[in-house]
């Protein structure tokens, strides 16, 4: 079976097309190499799925090309202690609100460099 399929089947992407993006894209992989979306997917592979900071450590348990309820996804894979575990903690961290420099995209601005040197300046002259 397709792994793009098996993925969509599994309910961790919504699409098929989308699934395909992800493989191509290198967040998926499967006994620890890339592959393709054609890939041939067997009971007893391992595969690995990043998406955004989520990663599911999985073996495959089963096939199936009909996307059904999700306690059915389910019955198709494995998922490691560890793995669970490390989502679980990513999760209770999320609850706290999101990561402070988490919309910080490249360098600062002239602004922002602006704001950073008065901020420093501010707090050097508090403490001395």
């Amino acid at each position: 079976m397709r792994v793009d399929k098996w993925l969509w089947a599994a309910r961790f992407y919504k699409t098929r097309s989308l699934a395909q993006q992800a493989i191509a894209a290198g967040q998926v992989r499967i006994n620890d190499a890339r592959v393709k979306p054609s890939h041939e997917l067997r009971p007893g592979d391992a595969v690995l799925v990043r998406k955004d900071q989520l990663q599911w450590s999985l073996v495959v348990r089963a096939l199936s090309d009909r996307r059904g309820p999700a306690e059915a996804a389910r019955r198709l894979y494995e998922e490691s202690e560890e793995s669970r575990a490390e989502r679980e903690r990513l999760a209770s961290l999320r609850r706290y609100g999101p990561e402070p420099a988490s919309f910080i995209k490249g360098r600062p601005t002239k602004r922002d460099r602006r704001r950073l040197e008065a901020l420093s300046q501010r707090l050097s002259e508090e403490a001395g």
